[in-house]
């Protein structure tokens, strides 16, 4: 497999996560979305909406929307499961994920950003204002679904990560990459984002740990 990726991107860290946990050897291919390579013709053939990740799978067809992605590998390679077995269950797990991937995360990403600073003109304290409030407004609904829920264990469901985890963890990993960034609101959520990060999956996958990250001078 081939995934196209691009080391700050919290859509591309979730598909690398679940690539993990399955064992799924992967070829990485970096994309530099600042730089405008996501526009080339090349990859707009693979992925018209032109954003990461594209996993090429091994006949060859491109699959995008990390979510869909995750799925994708959970139904194809099956062990370990990305959701529980209860109906009831996966649509608790689906629910946080979402909240975070289709709630929260697409008004923080760069095209969003882009156009608020060059079409609607706002400041970069206005851009950062605007996207702390998004990582909040997310944070806020998981913390208060988990915290409620009997069926939270070390991981966002039980003890065993599933794709709410691996949301979880992605969107939490962008927030603490503001300075300063408060997670005193949100205990569970930091607590089960802890248990994540001390798994090998999750830690290798980490942006910093990529091929394509900025290296320390």
């Amino acid at each position: 497999m081939k995934l196209y990726t691009y080391w700050r991107s919290q859509a591309a860290f979730r598909v690398r996560i679940a690539l993990r946990l399955k064992g799924i050897e992967t070829e990485l291919e970096p994309i530099d979305i600042l730089k405008g390579d996501q526009f080339s013709v090349a990859y707009r053939a693979l992925n018209p909406e032109m954003v990461v990740p594209t996993l090429i799978d091994d006949d060859g067809t491109p699959l995008v929307q990390s979510l869909a992605i995750l799925e994708y590998l959970d139904e194809t390679y099956p062990e370990p499961p990305l959701l529980p077995r209860d109906i009831r269950a996966r649509a608790h797990v689906r629910a946080l994920a979402y909240t975070l991937v289709a709630d929260a995360h697409p008004f923080v990403v760069p095209r969003v950003r882009k156009y608020l600073e060059q079409e609607l003109h706002v400041d970069e304290p206005g851009r950062i204002k605007w996207m702390k409030h998004w990582m909040d407004e997310g944070l806020r609904a998981v913390e208060a679904l988990l915290a409620r829920d009997p069926r939270t264990g070390r991981f966002c469901y039980g003890e065993q990560p599933t794709i709410a985890d691996i949301c979880l963890a992605a969107h939490i990993t962008s927030a603490l990459a503001f300075p300063s960034y408060d997670m005193t609101p949100y205990p569970t959520a930091r607590r089960i984002f802890d248990s994540c990060m001390k798994l090998d999956a999750f830690a290798q996958a980490h942006p910093l740990k990529q091929p394509d990250a900025p290296r320390a001078n």
